[in-house]
């Protein structure tokens, strides 16, 4: 887990890696080389620890900084995970452009949804590129826990305003939308890839002050441990920051 920065930054990708890690097991042999999208990479964090395992990673980035910051991580790999590893600069929304139908079976939409205005389009497209069994797994900002850190923060005036509308204001200031649980299961079905199972991720960390360092040793290993049965557990898995679902293409 080192190297990946803060607090909530280190409860974020350590979750994500343990719940996509879960759902692959669950639906492929032990040992099968996956064929892997990341779409918006970001850092390629996860990207780069499916690749390690030993999957044929593909990562899809618009930002050209993102890409590469990627590429020179990626260029310190030993030679086996670099050739198992390619980074390609494109949109998320134009998957059809880059990808034939079915070429992959799992897809990563991790932190990218929250920028995109219409999500329906892109989501369809990244179903389309999932083969039969495929899992699609998006990590969402949870608009039905828009009011909590506003909230818990005394900020009653954003609070009220979160339980009217999905738009919210991130930490670097962009204007950006959350999304709703039953409206992705609605979509995920409309789709062809239906709603499989999910989970709640930073339950009681989201309000850590950016670049707050995460706990060493034992005290980490418990904070994470409380925080992956809170994002399984109902209620708390409901008022999550974010949510990761995870879709399989019929």
């Amino acid at each position: 887990m080192s190297g990946l920065g803060g607090l909530r930054n280190t409860v974020r990708q350590e979750l994500v890696a343990r719940q996509v890690d879960e759902q692959i097991a669950a639906r492929f042999p032990v040992g099968r080389r996956l064929r892997i999208l990341d779409v918006g990479l970001g850092q390629g964090t996860q990207a780069l620890r499916l690749a390690r395992a030993g999957h044929e990673v593909t990562g899809l980035e618009s930002d050209p900084l993102m890409v590469a910051t990627v590429r020179e991580a990626l260029a310190a790999e030993p030679e086996g995970i670099r050739e198992r590893m390619r980074v390609i600069e494109g949109d998320g929304r134009d998957t059809g452009v880059h990808f034939l139908p079915g070429s992959f079976d799992v897809v990563l939409c991790h932190g990218v949804l929250m920028y995109v205005p219409e999500p329906d389009p892109m989501l369809a497209g990244l179903a389309r590129v999932l083969a039969p069994g495929g899992l699609l797994s998006l990590l969402v900002r949870n608009a039905d826990a828009l009011a909590m850190r506003p909230g818990l923060g005394g900020d009653w005036e954003t609070a009220l305003a979160a339980f009217d509308s999905p738009a919210y204001t991130n930490r670097i200031g962009l204007e950006v939308r959350a999304d709703r649980r039953e409206t992705l299961t609605a979509t995920l079905a409309g789709i062809g890839a239906p709603l499989h199972a999910w989970y709640g991720v930073r339950v009681f960390t989201d309000r850590a002050a950016d670049g707050q360092a995460p706990p060493q040793g034992a005290e980490l290993d418990r904070l994470l441990t409380a925080e992956e049965r809170a994002g399984r557990t109902d209620p708390y898995r409901a008022v999550a920051a974010l949510l990761h679902l995870c879709g399989v293409r019929g």
